[in-house]
């Protein structure tokens, strides 16, 4: 199974990007504002749609659509190898598509060991801190330690996709 391309449009909208022109820039993830490539990059520092800049990557003149749709793309085969290592249960398409989604945010060693994988894959699972797989989900809303309506509002979308 893959992502579809719903699953893509809603990640890229999700994610969001930052342009100047036609060019993708390098931005602050926590903020959404454009960096200056010319000084040190912050904690965070992301082009395209949700790329988190890696050590040696040099991005300083932006990327191009295509470019950035490329990253997006090279990103979502690392984050659906991992939800297909990990999830052992049948899933619909839209299933699969919200679980990428929530696994590309929040990462993939936080995704496997997740109490979201617990509850998909086991039906008799329970939680005494989330009762219940949409409050596991849900309980995903933070970034560096504060509550982001962002976060809430994409948990939100993602739940009711996993959900359809």
């Amino acid at each position: 199974m893959n992502l579809s391309v719903n699953g893509i449009n809603m990640l890229k909208k999700l994610e969001g990007c930052v342009k100047q022109g036609d060019t993708h820039v390098i931005y602050d993830d926590k903020t959404g504002k454009p960096v200056n490539p010319n000084k040190p990059l912050p904690r965070g520092a992301t082009i395209g749609y949700g790329h988190l800049i890696k050590p040696g990557e040099d991005f300083k003149n932006g990327i191009t659509e295509i470019q950035a749709t490329d990253l997006l793309c090279r990103d979502i085969a690392i984050v659906e190898r991992a939800v297909q290592n990990v999830i052992v249960v049948m899933l619909n398409q839209n299933q699969y598509d919200a679980l990428v989604l929530l696994a590309y945010n929040i990462g993939v060693h936080n995704f496997a060991n997740s109490t979201v994988v617990k509850y998909i894959n086991n039906p008799d699972f329970h939680s005494q801190k989330y009762p219940d797989l949409k409050s596991a989900w849900q309980a995903w809303n933070r970034v560096q330690g504060a509550v982001s309506p962002g976060l809430i509002n994409r948990r939100k979308h993602e739940f009711k996709l996993y959900c359809c």
